[in-house]
Formats: C-alpha cells, structure tokens, sequence
C-alpha cells in the first residue's frame, strides 16, 4: 500500500467492518422513513465537512467563535474520518504539491484506487504535519478531539440507535456513513480526473456539476484550487453551492463572521 508496506489499521478499523456491515440492509425491510435518515445524516455531517474539516479548518475560509469552532470539530468527527487536525493537516499538504511528487493522494501520480481509498488506509497517512495546522494545535479541546477522533462517531451511532431502532441505525448510521466516506473520496479522486477547467492552476482539478451536488458544493474544485480562501466555491449563479447558502444563513444569523470570496 505505501512504502512501508504497512496499513493504518485504526482506519482499518472503522472502514472494514461499516463496509460489512451494510450487507445487513439484505435483510433489512425497506420504509421511507429509513430513507429520510439516510439523507439527513448524510446531509448534515456533509455539511460539516465541507464547511468545517475544508473550508474552516483547512482553508480559514470564514470565522468562528470558540465554541462553535468545537462544535464544527466535533459535528465533522461524527462523520469517522479521523480527527479534525489529521484531516486539515492532510488536505493542506495536499495543496502545498496539488498533483505533484509529493501530493499525499494524486490520482494522476498514482491511480484512482489510491486516490479514492488507499492513501487512508495506508500506514504513512497514520501521522500529520503537526507544523501544518500550527493555528489550531495551540487549543486543548481541539487537540484532544483529534486525540479520540472515534467518539463523535460512536456518539453519533449511538443516538441514531437509541432514537430510531437497529434498522435507523443501519440507514442512518452505518449506510450513511459509508456512503458520506465515498461522496467525501470522490473529490480527491473524479474531481482531478472528470469535469471540466475554468482556471489554469497547475493541478489536475476539476469541475463537476454532479459532484457538486453529492457534496454539497465541493464539485467546483478547480474554481476551488484557484481561489483556496474563498469560502465559496460555486462562483456563478448556475454553480450549486448549498454549504456556501448555508453558511451565509449561519451568517446571518452570527455564528459564522467574514465570509471570504474572490469577488
């Protein structure tokens, strides 16, 4: 899987058996209000990715107070992609050498496979560039999320069980939470491979209309690697981007505080 030959078995962990564990839906009856938790869980833990893990935490896009800051960080931890200063760590290198030698998940260097999944469960993405995300190691309550990523998730899991019952679970839960896995990989993969460019940026981004949708707005990564502070990716009236209306609600409403866009 990488140099060392070694997986990163605390990714192991979770990925495998949420993977297995969907084969449970075979036996599982079929209600739209299983569906409706589907797409709510997805939804919202989307959004917390992409505003929070991407737009706040790697880029700075926008400000948040302090609690509301660790509410963003732990919200995205229900998501079980890792801590939220492994996350903006990993994806500020990948700016820093976007589709170079050194870019942790190219899939023009490598392949799509590696892109999509085989950096995360390899061994050399277990550790981060602590001097990366200097800005935000400096808070205890951020560093000790990171430190037990997996509880926002078992937290999450648990009151969708204790809410719904073993079938919402498997829906909003365990379906959820691998199909969100797969909607997030997909920018780091499709999205420097499939779409279109607006921008010349040195990379292989992409923009894609469909992708955009699934992720709430991410799809506009070409627009995106070009202007890396905006907290708006969608940049004309067309281009679909509902974490970007929601923050502007939040805005509005003073959680959120200077919003960054290109124009």
């Amino acid at each position: 899987m990488n140099q060392s030959g070694r997986f990163h078995f605390g990714a192991l962990v979770a990925f495998v058996p949420l993977h297995a564990a969907c084969l449970l839906l075979f036996w599982s009856p079929f209600q739209w209000s299983y569906l409706a938790w589907l797409v709510a869980t997805y939804a919202i833990r989307m959004f917390a990715i992409t505003a929070g893990y991407h737009r706040y935490f790697s880029h700075r896009a926008y400000r948040l107070g302090r609690v509301s800051q660790f509410a963003m960080a732990f919200l995205a931890q229900t998501s079980a992609q890792m801590g939220v200063l492994w996350w903006a760590g990993h994806h500020r290198v990948h700016h820093r050498f976007s589709d170079g030698e050194n870019d942790l998940h190219s899939p023009i260097r490598r392949s799509f496979w590696w892109s999509h999944i085989g950096w995360i469960i390899a061994g050399s993405s277990k550790e981060y560039d602590h001097n990366a995300v200097q800005d935000f190691e400096k808070f205890p309550e951020l560093r000790l999320l990171n430190k037990y990523h997996r509880v926002p998730a078992i937290l999450f899991g648990a009151s969708v069980a204790a809410i719904g019952g073993y079938h919402v679970f498997l829906w909003g839960f365990v379906l959820s939470t691998v199909v969100l896995w797969h909607g997030t990989f997909t920018i780091n993969s499709l999205a420097h491979l499939w779409g279109s460019r607006r921008f010349e940026t040195g990379d292989g981004s992409r923009n894609n209309f469909f992708l955009s949708l699934i992720t709430l707005g991410e799809g506009w990564h070409n627009n995106h690697h070009k202007f890396m502070f905006s907290a708006r990716q969608g940049l004309r009236w067309w281009e679909i981007d509902i974490t970007y209306y929601v923050l502007q609600l939040l805005q509005l409403l003073g959680i959120v505080r200077e919003l960054r866009t290109p124009r």
